[in-house]
């Protein structure tokens, strides 16, 4: 769910930032923040004191051993923010940071490529160490179209409030004519090539199943967002 409400974070967010500029009061950019801390922080291990105990981490603890590769990184300079006092705090000030540097899809990229660090940060089952995550950065690319301008002394830096993620646009997500048109076109051209050189009995039920139709709309989605990114 939060793979694929991360593209639709990321699409909400090209398409508003061709009418005004992305800062902290956008939505859709809280949004997409929240849902990228929650990636980040899915199945997250924490950290075994000498005393036996395990203390939770921020996802900036992997993400400032895993990115240090990365040339002319931000790293040191989160680090040293004299405002940004608590770990979550200096993760929510690096995805600004990176964000305005155009850099973001290189950090999580170079993380993820160092996979004894990422599996020793996160347990099994963990969205960074699954397939969607090298899919997630390469997403990411299109974020670098975008001009964005963030205060890095606002209170969307507190540590102490958990990222809330507001899943009501991608339920109220609907088609637009012109996809729907495509969906019927692709379905006809389907049917028409699927007949040919094959008997009746054969011949598939006209219509595919919820998960094959929810796959087809995000790929479409996805083949959009790429060729408004190239336009732009």
């Amino acid at each position: 769910v939060l793979y694929f409400c991360s593209r639709f974070s990321v699409k909400t967010l090209i398409d508003r930032s061709c009418f005004e500029t992305i800062d902290d009061t956008s939505p859709e950019f809280n949004n997409f923040a929240a849902i990228l801390e929650q990636i980040l922080s899915h199945r997250l291990k924490g950290q075994i004191t000498w005393f036996g105990y395990e203390s939770p981490r921020s996802f900036w603890d992997y993400i400032r051993v895993a990115c240090r590769k990365v040339s002319h990184n931000c790293i040191c300079s989160i680090e040293n923010m004299e405002n940004v006092g608590s770990s979550r705090a200096k993760g929510r000030a690096w995805i600004r940071v990176a964000l305005m540097e155009k850099h973001l899809s290189e950090y999580i990229s170079t993380a993820l490529r160092d996979f004894k660090t990422t599996r020793r940060f996160y347990e099994d089952g963990a969205i960074v160490l699954g397939e969607e995550a090298n899919m997630l950065a390469g997403m990411l690319l299109g974020l670098n179209a975008i001009d964005f301008s963030f205060c890095l002394k606002g209170e969307g830096l507190d540590g102490s409030f958990p990222a809330v993620i507001d899943y009501t646009p991608y339920l109220k997500f609907t088609q637009s004519s012109d996809s729907i048109s495509s969906d019927e076109e692709e379905l006809r051209t389907l049917g028409s090539s699927g007949s040919e050189g094959s008997t009746p009995e054969n011949i598939g039920p006209p219509f595919i199943t919820d998960e094959n139709s929810w796959y087809n709309k995000c790929k479409r989605v996805e083949q959009k967002y790429r060729l408004a990114l190239e336009q732009k």
